[in-house]
């Protein structure tokens, strides 16, 4: 039913956000019919026709006789109050505007339409009378995601061709084309469906979570598990009690290679697939997905950190598994940690959040310690599975020859476990072949023509890369600078140098490169997981990503080629991530019965960090890390802002910068300092060049405000551009 204080009679002025670049919701007159708070409508805007959502009476303060009417409401659920309200706040917290807020929550193609307005595109019985390139491109696509449907563009755009191929092949009988059929909802999933034998541990874990449900009260638990100790199984039985209360609930993983396996698990447990949400979903799915969770016809989402703007009925829990990684914060675009605007989202609608890790984010940690969050530690790892032996392999210790860097040492325990029938992790943190590619006749390093960054060669793509924007550029055959061919070599290792290493070092093994850059869907990332995890390989070589929930049954030692490689650099967060990374991927090792080995090869044994993951005492390192950062004033017992200011040429960046700083004023009555202007590290990416200054103050002080005052003084010209990344997480 619909309240009368939030009802907007025909001609009745009323107030409508939509998602174009403005300041405030413009005031239209309800359609004929009338409108409520929330409902979606199309409004006239200029010549244009848009959609935005009706968000509560008008200001007033434009002419009743000049408003235009609401064209219609749109046949969608309306955005319920605790989203707006979490819209409203998220925005005033990150100084971002309500409408690139509103873009975030309305995400889903032809909200609008009618089904039979749409057409989607199935994989058809008939091959084509003639192969082309961009034919095959369509038709692996189709393949590639197990014969989903598509919209045209979608499919125009994942196959880089154009609508014509498309229709060509429709004509062919290759592809069917279709009316979209009405949105579904998911299969019902059965909370009481019997779950895996849970340990002791477990179970008091559990407990304590589902307690917390039955409350119906907010509240934020941290779930701290050692890796392997079964926090997925403990945070399965919150959302089995969270359906049983009839709510649903949100599971946050942070990297789509994750989602797959995830998935399938669930639906084990429950018997039932649930809805999924990141750029990976189609487009004809995520609009299902978007109306089912808001009319109540998905129990349990699971996606990426952008399913925190669904519009969710009646939202009962919000899971972030990994809670610590740094992936959850959003660096582009609105600039948002998606693990605190969960608890945001939580306290409006009364919901439980589990934040879940075996390395905690010290913020977590501190506000653990400090009582706003619960705690729940597994301390033992699940069935006969132990933690790994850990040890450090001193460098300056190892004859290693010269362009190799994987030990004697290393080496020998990577034989060991082949001749034992089990698998090795070889661990580097940076993908490619090589981060440097220079010049020894002249010394030119080869860097991206848009960026202050060098270009990383990609040898299993045949390709120069740029990791900031993502230029891409052949091999020279000679050098840019002096033209000298044959004289460019390779400077440092990447996965894919060390897996050519790995090739000369172990002849008879299987080796498997675990990169993104390998991969190109989600889909054939999932299916080289499996092979491996079914024994398909000797040794695995990979990035960060494999330290992330795989679970691979005969891996039994890791070994990590520059654990140094994290400790280099001025980040107030270096050390905390090197320990999580090591901790994490260390990890991997001995899951299952076997007991498994970590080995670390690192130029400075002596150093805390490295210490202090190999001695394992966590809460001595976190305790010692929150004293340095509390002595410091920086978060989490201090407030920080970046702000970045890029342009097309440095001096107008400056420029900004420097009037910013004449008139810090605002920020200075605030109790704030401000730090700057400097160039960013990488000043300049995609041909604009950056200037940073850094805003800092004690907690207590509320920065929003001073901030919002201090940057509405100052006017920014069309060609430079100013973003605000409150509580930053990237210095870069």
């Amino acid at each position: 039913m619909r309240s009368v204080q939030t009802y907007f009679p025909a001609a009745e002025p009323c107030a409508v956000l939509t998602t174009q670049p403005l300041d405030r919701p413009l005031d239209y007159l309800a359609p004929e019919g009338g409108c409520a708070l929330g409902d979606f409508v199309e409004v006239p805007l200029g010549p244009r026709k848009i959609i935005g959502v009706v968000w509560g009476p008008a200001a007033g303060d434009f002419p009743r006789n000049r408003l235009r009417p609401i064209f219609r409401v749109l046949d969608a659920p309306p955005l319920g109050d605790d989203l707006r309200i979490f819209l409203e706040k998220s925005a005033d917290y990150t100084l971002t505007p309500l409408s690139a807020m509103l873009r975030l929550a309305t995400r889903a193609p032809g909200l609008g339409d009618a089904p039979a307005t749409r057409r989607i595109y199935r994989l058809g019985d008939a091959e084509p009378d003639r192969m082309t390139d961009a034919r095959t491109r369509v038709l692996e696509v189709m393949r590639e995601y197990g014969g989903l449907a598509f919209t045209q563009r979608e499919l125009a755009d994942m196959a880089g061709v154009t609508a014509s191929v498309i229709k060509g092949l429709v004509k062919q009988g290759a592809l069917r084309e279709e009316d979209a059929p009405r949105d579904l909802p998911y299969p019902r999933l059965d909370p009481d469906a019997p779950g895996k034998a849970l340990t002791d541990d477990q179970k008091a874990a559990a407990t304590v979570l589902c307690d917390g449900i039955a409350s119906g009260a907010y509240g934020t638990t941290l779930l701290k598990g050692i890796t392997g100790s079964g926090k997925t199984e403990v945070y399965l039985e919150a959302v089995a009690a969270c359906l049983r209360k009839g709510r649903q609930a949100l599971v946050l993983l942070p990297e789509i290679a994750l989602t797959s396996e995830f998935l399938t698990r669930l639906e084990a447990r429950f018997g039932g697939r649930p809805a999924e949400w990141h750029s990976g979903v189609t487009m004809t799915e995520r609009r299902r997905a978007w109306k089912m969770v808001a009319e109540g016809g998905a129990q349990v989402v699971v996606g990426a950190r952008s399913a925190l703007f669904l519009p969710f009925r009646d939202l009962g829990l919000i899971v972030v598994d990994e809670e610590h990684d740094t992936s959850y914060k959003q660096e582009e675009g609105v600039l948002y940690n998606a693990r605190d605007m969960a608890v945001l989202r939580a306290s409006l609608c009364s919901a439980r959040v589990v934040l879940a890790s075996a390395t905690p984010s010290l913020e977590s940690w501190v506000n653990a310690q400090a009582g706003k969050y619960s705690r729940v530690d597994l301390t033992s790892r699940f069935g006969d599975a132990v933690l790994p032996e850990m040890k450090a392999i001193d460098m300056r210790a190892e004859d290693l020859p010269s362009s190799t860097w994987i030990s004697p040492t290393l080496r020998a325990a990577v034989k060991l476990r082949m001749a034992a029938g089990e698998q090795s992790l070889l661990f580097l943190n940076r993908r490619g072949y090589a981060p440097v590619t220079i010049c020894r006749a002249c010394g030119h390093q080869v860097a991206c023509q848009h960026c202050d960054a060098r270009m990383v060669e990609h040898r299993f793509l045949k390709r120069l890369m740029c990791h900031q924007c993502g230029e891409t550029a052949p091999m020279p055959e000679q050098c840019p600078s002096c033209g000298v061919e044959g004289k460019l070599a390779p400077v440092g290792p990447g996965v894919e140098r060390l897996a050519e290493e790995a090739v000369a070092a172990f002849p008879d093994a299987r080796i498997a490169v675990l990169s993104s850059d390998l991969f190109g869907s989600a889909r054939a990332l999932k299916e080289e997981i499996v092979r491996i995890a079914e024994g398909g390989a000797d040794i695995i070589i990979g990035t960060q990503m494999v330290a992330k929930g795989h679970n691979f049954p005969l891996l039994t030692l890791v070994g990590v080629i520059d654990a140094d490689l994290g400790l280099q650099g001025s980040d107030l967060r270096a050390a905390e991530r090197t320990f999580q990374l090591m901790r994490q991927v260390a990890g991997r090792a001995g899951r299952s019965t076997k007991k498994g080995q970590a080995m670390l090869q690192t130029f400075q044994p002596e150093h805390p960090v490295i210490h202090a993951i190999l001695c394992g005492d966590e809460e001595q390192f976190w305790a010692a890390e929150a004293r340095e950062r509390e002595a410091a004033g920086v978060p989490p017992f201090g407030r920080m802002a970046g702000i970045i200011i890029s342009a097309p040429e440095a001096q107008d960046a400056f420029d900004l910068a420097g009037q910013l700083v004449r008139h810090a004023g605002p920020l200075i009555e605030a109790g704030a300092t401000v730090y700057g202007p400097a160039p960013a590290p990488i000043s300049r990416i995609r041909g604009r060049h950056r200037v940073r200054l850094l805003v800092k103050s004690a907690k207590g002080v509320v920065l929003q405000p001073a901030l919002r005052k201090w940057l509405g003084g100052v006017k920014v010209n069309n060609n430079i551009r100013l973003s605000v990344d409150i509580d930053p997480q990237s210095f870069m």
